[in-house]
């Protein structure tokens, strides 16, 4: 046979074998081929495939706030969201798709460059006063926010001249010392927060931009500034880099013998997630050794293209996935990371429209995931199974626990009616 007639009997074989599958349109506007389930993982470059995890996790729920245990998941972290039973609702120890709050803290610190350095001033007349100033910073392998300071500042003249009485375990003062201050930084508002933003009682829900700074996750770090010493700091080149790259400014000033770097070495790390959600110390130890979310940076964009062009595939999830019957008023994509998506959905209670109910759910990604194109598949694989069980197919898998067809792990992470 001629290499010709070759290749247009390939060609053949493919066109029927193509023809003779199912299919439909899917929310990309092209055709979604519907072929029985592999374990290989989907490219977001192309339309999603059919996917079944063969890890299988149950759906739990937790109400309003109360306590979780910790344990390790697929994508090595675990959860400490502090979540209650409620109204006879069930959680699932082992089911932890959330970032700790460890995480959470060095996640923000990582992602913003700037923040407010709160002082004691100790110029006439507001002596003792707290005096707030803006400064850039890098992190260094440890988490420990670094600054360039100019010795002229007010707030480095404060930090030279305000020394506080150190006291000993009895309390009893042994002498001055370095005074302490607090680096306050915050996502800004062009971010998503790290927890899903709470709705107030006749308030709209939230949206993937927060306009309102309240909703965002937010960091305040105290400690001691200590003055790096080149002699002695071995990192002290790795800083110069950072700073440099991260503000291209410093490059005009870090030579000068007016400007020197500073670390903050953190004794109280005080995280909180937003408005209304979780707040909590931050065990020092556990933030230095917490990595910061890998999607930190670019998880604003994706939940702005999630809410922006997947609004029927949101639909289909909320219904099939995790089970919501009555009308739906909204469902928005709240946050993204590495462990899993938030969405908010709001709902009709009763018969009623102006009886709403709002729910807040976790939805776990299946597989480790290390960049943006493996999240981004990971939700298009959350989508094609939702619109497989929307329309009817079944593979003939083990359902979940609960009876689901779907091993898809889903937490909800609160429940409230709005009136």
């Amino acid at each position: 046979m001629s290499r010709s007639c070759l290749v247009v009997t390939t060609l053949l074989l493919a066109v029927l074998v193509a023809v003779s599958l199912p299919g439909s349109t899917d929310a990309f506007g092209s055709v979604r081929i519907v072929v029985p389930r592999t374990s290989v993982p989907m490219q977001s470059t192309i339309p999603p495939l059919p996917y079944r995890s063969s890890l299988s996790s149950s759906m739990a729920t937790a109400v309003n706030g109360g306590d979780s245990s910790t344990a390790s998941t697929a994508n090595g972290a675990h959860d400490d969201a502090n979540n209650n039973d409620n109204n006879n609702e069930t959680f699932t120890p082992n089911l932890n798709i959330r970032l700790n709050v460890s995480e959470k803290a060095r996640t923000v610190t990582s992602v913003c460059v700037s923040g407010t350095l709160c002082t004691v001033s100790v110029h006439e007349g507001i002596a003792g006063a707290p005096f707030g100033s803006f400064v850039d910073y890098v992190l260094d392998d440890q988490g420990n926010p670094v600054l360039l300071m100019n010795e002229m500042s007010m707030h480095t003249i404060n930090i030279q001249n305000a020394a506080q009485t150190l006291l000993d375990a009895s309390g009893t003062a042994i002498g001055p010392g370095p005074s302490m201050v607090t680096l306050f930084t915050q996502l800004g508002s062009g971010t998503t927060s790290l927890s899903p933003p709470r709705t107030a009682a006749g308030g709209a829900s939230g949206t993937a931009k927060s306009n309102n700074l309240q909703d965002v996750s937010r960091c305040s770090l105290t400690g001691t500034l200590y003055k790096i010493d080149p002699a002695v700091d071995t990192d002290v080149d790795a800083i110069r880099m950072r700073y440099s790259l991260t503000h291209t400014y410093a490059d005009q000033v870090m030579d000068s013998p007016k400007f020197a770097f500073y670390r903050l070495v953190p004794e109280k790390i005080y995280f909180v997630g937003g408005f209304g959600v979780m707040a909590k110390w931050v065990d020092p130890e556990d933030y230095a050794a917490a990595a910061p979310d890998i999607l930190a940076k670019e998880a604003s964009a994706i939940v702005a293209k999630l809410n922006r062009e997947h609004g029927e595939d949101l639909q289909n999830t909320a219904r099939h996935l995790l089970r919501v019957e009555t009308p739906l008023e909204d469902i928005r994509v709240t946050n993204v990371d590495r462990l899993g998506v938030d969405l908010r959905v709001t709902s009709q209670k009763g018969s009623r429209r102006n009886k709403l109910q709002t729910d807040e759910f976790r939805i776990g990604f299946r597989i480790p995931v290390i960049s943006v194109e493996d999240a981004k598949s990971e939700i298009l694989k959350t989508f094609q199974e939702a619109w497989e069980i929307g329309n009817g197919m079944d593979w003939g898998e083990a359902n979940g626990s609960d009876g689901a067809a779907t091993s898809v792990p889903i937490l909800k992470i609160a429940a409230d009616g709005l009136e």
